[in-house]
């Protein structure tokens, strides 16, 4: 018996194979290696350049829980239970195509019971290996990222007790210098918890959640760029690559 998976393809992975997905048709009783040979037979010659790729499917394959290129990550969702209660500790996520509001973000973790409120910023810089930045371009599979994102939040409150609440935006598409990317901000009764926990949010956040980033950048001075072709300018000055995240686990692991 055969089952339909549905194979979604992002970053570089989407660039090369020219889809955004494909629905393949693959026996029931299928490991993750079996369903990576799949999709490798289905794209000979582009796979060996992919750097990650993800797929998602019916429970019916009865795939494990973590892709072959992402290690023991699991992508399995869960429900976070909301107390009805205003001041209850929540936790608050977002990923989104519109502008992050840094007011918003950290007015929504206030409380009466927390002394501290320490907010995280990630904004879009001018430059990347010695060439100028011109703006940013995020791309994910929001609901993967939000289960990984929820994770955070759990580990969060595992090693720190008295964290009140956690509130985490991401921003996808396109991102111009000083824009902001990421805005976390976390409240707790005093502020070496709440600092502690944010640092540790967006460091996990930027080892741990499948977020692409892809640069565009000036090769060069632009003087330097214009070439003569049929007495007709031609300007060449810029480039779009996927930024390597160095703190990223399941890119090392792949």
């Amino acid at each position: 018996m055969t089952a339909q998976v549905t194979v979604l393809y992002f970053a570089k992975s989407a660039e090369l194979s020219g889809i955004k997905s494909e629905v393949l048709s693959v026996p029931q009783q299928l490991t993750s290696l079996q369903l990576w040979q799949e999709i490798v037979n289905e794209h000979p010659r582009y796979t060996s350049s992919w750097e990650i790729s993800f797929c998602s499917s019916s429970q019916a394959t009865r795939l494990p829980s973590s892709p072959p290129s992402v290690g023991a990550s699991s992508w399995l969702t869960y429900a976070v239970t909301m107390c009805e209660l205003e001041d209850q500790p929540k936790d608050l996520i977002k990923v989104t195509y519109e502008k992050l509001s840094t007011d918003e973000v950290a007015e929504s973790v206030k409380s009466p019971s927390c002394g501290a409120v320490s907010v995280f910023i990630g904004t879009t810089r001018n430059n990347f290996e010695g060439k100028k930045v011109v703006r940013l371009e995020y791309e994910a599979y929001i609901p993967m990222a939000e289960v990984e994102i929820k994770k955070i939040c759990r580990g969060i409150r595992n090693r720190w007790p008295a964290i009140h609440h956690i509130n985490i935006h991401h921003r996808l598409g396109l991102v111009n210098v000083t824009e902001a990317s990421v805005i976390i901000a976390i409240s707790g009764p005093h502020r070496n918890e709440s600092l502690e926990a944010v640092k540790y949010c967006i460091d996990t956040l930027k080892a741990t959640v499948p977020i692409w980033k892809k640069c565009l950048r000036l090769k060069c001075d632009p003087i330097y760029t214009i070439r003569r072709s049929f007495d007709k300018e031609i300007y060449d000055n810029e480039e779009y690559i996927w930024k390597e995240n160095k703190e990223c686990q399941w890119a090392k692991n792949n």
